[in-house]
């Protein structure tokens, strides 16, 4: 599969109180450069969105660190795999980046046009000033 990726949107999530005192979630999702449908990538954002859940203030990184959750979505939307590729120091928040992932699932079915049988992705969720 082509690792090649490009940006689709880099979204503020909802603030949790004083836990971001030194800043603020922040989701961004790559996906694999051969999938160009900005409604699918949008929609797939949403949902790995709409399903994050912020951990405990003493799980959530200092500013500047992230987490990387690489997935891949079949044909059908399922989600085949997710793991946690790069690491934010805070178990509590690599996990509920995972969480989010699998949570999100299943996905809209690959558009149509995309020919191969699953894409890749990357979601990455860090705190930024």
């Amino acid at each position: 599969m082509k690792r090649a990726l490009a940006v689709l949107v880099a979204m503020s999530m909802a603030r949790a109180g004083s836990a971001f005192a030194a800043g603020h979630p922040e989701l961004k999702a790559y996906f694999q450069s051969n999938l160009t449908d900005a409604t699918y990538q949008k929609k797939t954002f949403d949902r790995v969105a709409k399903a994050w859940k912020t951990p405990a203030a003493s799980q959530i990184p200092e500013a500047g660190k992230k987490t990387v959750v690489q997935a891949v979505i079949g044909r059908n939307g399922a989600l085949t795999s997710a793991f946690v590729s790069l690491k934010s120091g805070k178990k509590g928040w690599d996990d509920a980046v995972l969480k989010a992932v699998k949570s999100a699932s299943p996905f809209d079915p690959l558009p149509a046009g995309f020919k191969p049988p699953a894409v890749e992705v990357h979601f990455h969720v860090g705190v930024v000033p």
